[in-house]
């Protein structure tokens, strides 16, 4: 008879979810503003990996005999460490050394006129927003108008 075991910590359990986590943002949560920007669902993901390559390690260091992993167990936690080092370098140092935009304008500046779909598709020109709206014979002073800048790498 089968001795039916629930699934435990290995370091190759901590791996899988180590390689999980580094595709995982590039083939899913890339796509997405919320989490590639700050990929906190990937960070969660090898903070997990982490604690199952902790745990499967003391496991296989304890014993040995079961599991057969006093050498493979140390290398795949290496390598684990190695892609969350590829993974931390490439969102939070790499991403950094984008081209500036010289087109941009600066803070204070005033913005090109440009024209652009609000929520139900109605073309809306910033000049317009800027430009006092007429009510009767008194004129209201002109809008307040925030531009925010979004310039993501894609």
């Amino acid at each position: 008879m089968l001795d039916a075991t629930p699934l435990e910590p290995t370091p190759a359990t901590g791996f899988l979810v180590t390689l999980l986590s580094f595709f995982s943002y590039f083939m899913l949560f890339s796509q997405f503003p919320m989490t590639r920007n700050i990929p906190w669902v990937n960070l969660l993901l090898f903070a997990l990996a982490l604690g199952l390559l902790g745990v499967g390690l003391r496991r296989a260091f304890r014993q040995p005999e079961r599991y057969q992993g006093k050498v493979l167990g140390p290398v795949l936690a290496v390598l684990s460490v190695l892609i969350l080092g590829l993974f931390l370098f490439y969102n939070f140092s790499f991403s950094r050394q984008l081209p500036a935009s010289a087109g941009a304008p600066r803070v204070g500046e005033k913005a090109p006129d440009f024209t652009l779909p609000d929520q139900h598709g109605q073309p809306v020109k910033l000049s317009e927003l800027w430009a006092p709206a007429a009510a009767g014979a008194e004129a209201k002073p002109a809008r307040w108008v925030l531009l925010v800048f979004y310039r993501g790498y894609w």
